[in-house]
């Protein structure tokens, strides 16, 4: 489906809703396997003492993962600058590919260290930043993929950037105004949308509670 999806990318024409998603499902699955397996082998390495052997076979295996998860970042990301983006016609596209944009040089972020981690933090903030713009101006509140958007951005402000109280500014404003949308349009219009403010009110509630020393939000 990879390869595929790649092929698609490549012939240079602005992505159906349908096309888009499959890109993107694609690469998700490799990706998110290979990150699940980097989260083991970290957990993995933390109890075992620095310089035994069988410590030194899982660093060498970690460095192996961490090897392929920026081969396939630095790949999907090369598409979406060369490809993707260029040929946008529409503001949800323009949305979506900044978004993607902004999703990979996260997950580069994630194990990268030094001046590697600044730069991919550095440029996921930046394709996010005007991803956020786009969908202000294009999409309403409550679409689904605008949600999704405010949801991975509230995430790289907690997990990458170590930005708590920015994380629950940036997911509390999208909930809030996605209700907001939800109630003046009545009930179903935005029924796709219930997924993802779901996600964004457990990871809301889950950060406030951490920032509160643990005591429940509400």
């Amino acid at each position: 489906m990879v390869d595929f999806m790649k092929k698609l990318a490549r012939m240079d024409v602005d992505m159906s809703a349908e096309e888009r998603h499959l890109f993107s499902v694609s690469f998700k699955n490799t990706i998110g396997a290979k990150r699940a397996s980097w989260t083991i082998i970290c957990s993995s390495e933390q109890k075992l003492r620095s310089g035994d052997q069988a410590a030194m076979m899982i660093d060498s295996y970690k460095k192996k993962v961490e090897d392929e998860l920026r081969k396939v970042c630095n790949e999907v990301l090369s598409i979406i600058a060369i490809h993707c983006l260029p040929l946008a016609n529409t503001g949800e596209n323009v949305m979506f590919f900044y978004k993607m944009k902004g999703d990979y040089y996260r997950y580069l972020a994630e194990f990268s260290t030094g001046t590697e981690k600044k730069t991919a933090a550095d440029q996921s903030l930046m394709a996010y930043q005007h991803a956020m713009v786009v969908a202000s101006g294009e999409l309403s509140p409550a679409n689904q993929i605008r949600l999704g958007l405010a949801l991975n951005f509230s995430v790289f402000f907690y997990e990458i950037m170590n930005s708590h109280e920015r994380a629950c500014q940036v997911a509390k404003q999208a909930f809030d105004e996605a209700l907001s949308e939800n109630n003046s349009a009545g009930e179903g219009v935005y029924k796709d949308s219930t997924l993802m403010m779901q996600f964004l009110k457990d990871d809301l509630a889950l950060w406030t509670s951490e920032l509160a020393g643990g005591k429940p939000p509400f």
